[in-house]
Parts: structure tokens; C-alpha cells; sequence
């Protein structure tokens, strides 16, 4: 039970958290209209332009966390995936606290889920610290 909800419901909400915003990215893209794009502050809307005018990160930001949503959903090298969306993960809650408070909320989610899997597989990220 206690496997249940703090690693597997986490690793699910991040899991389709991100492949939400990597399919709707990629939707975007291909036809210039968003499926889901919930309300962005003007200086919000301007750092997101400015993301996908560089013509090359909104694409790899996207396939990042695609790969990241999937590693996590299918439960495959899932710290892997999650030390992928790492710092997605610490831009979207800097986003959110400096350029769009409407969207702490998310931030919040982003944190908690993050931090509960951080735990769940500190063993794995250990080595990294030796």
C-alpha cells in the first residue's frame, strides 16, 4: 500500500503530467494551435515565444519530456527518467513563481511528486554523491 502512493501514484501524475505537455507541445507545432493551454501572464507568454522561436529547444524540450513521461509511466529505469525531467521540472517552478503565479498550483504538484520519487529511488542517485 504504502509502495502505491508514494511511488506509484507520484511517478503516474508526473508520468502523464508530461507526456500531457509533450503531446500538446508537438500538437503545437505540427498545427500551431495548443490542445491544452491554460492561462500565461504576458511576461509568461513572452518567454514561451521566446523558447519556441530559437527554432530548436522547444522540440528538444518537448522530446525530453516525452522520454521522461514514458521512463516514468512504464516503469522503465524510471530514476533515469525523472533525473531527465529534473530540471524541466525546476524551470516550470521558477516559471511559475517569477513570470506566472497562476500557475503555483501545478508547481506545487511538480514539487511534492518530485520530491516523494527523489526518495523512492535515493538508492539509485547515491553513487552520485560518493
Amino acid at each position: 500500500m504504502a509502495a502505491l502512493l508514494f511511488v506509484h501514484a507520484p511517478r503516474t501524475i508526473l508520468a502523464l503530467l508530461f507526456l500531457v505537455s509533450a503531446v500538446d507541445g508537438f500538437w503545437a507545432m505540427a498545427t500551431g494551435q495548443h490542445l491544452i493551454h491554460p492561462p500565461v501572464s504576458p511576461a509568461g507568454l513572452l518567454f514561451e515565444q521566446g523558447l519556441q522561436a530559437s527554432g530548436f529547444f522547444w522540440p528538444f524540450l518537448k522530446t525530453v519530456n516525452l522520454v521522461g513521461g514514458l521512463s516514468l509511466l512504464f516503469n522503465i529505469a524510471p530514476a533515469f527518467g525523472l533525473a531527465l525531467i529534473a530540471p524541466v521540472m525546476a524551470t516550470i517552478v521558477l516559471f511559475h513563481i517569477f513570470l506566472n503565479p497562476q500557475g503555483l498550483p501545478l508547481a506545487a504538484i511538480l514539487v511534492v511528486t518530485g520530491l516523494m520519487l527523489v526518495v523512492a529511488y535515493r538508492d539509485r542517485y547515491a553513487p552520485m554523491f560518493r
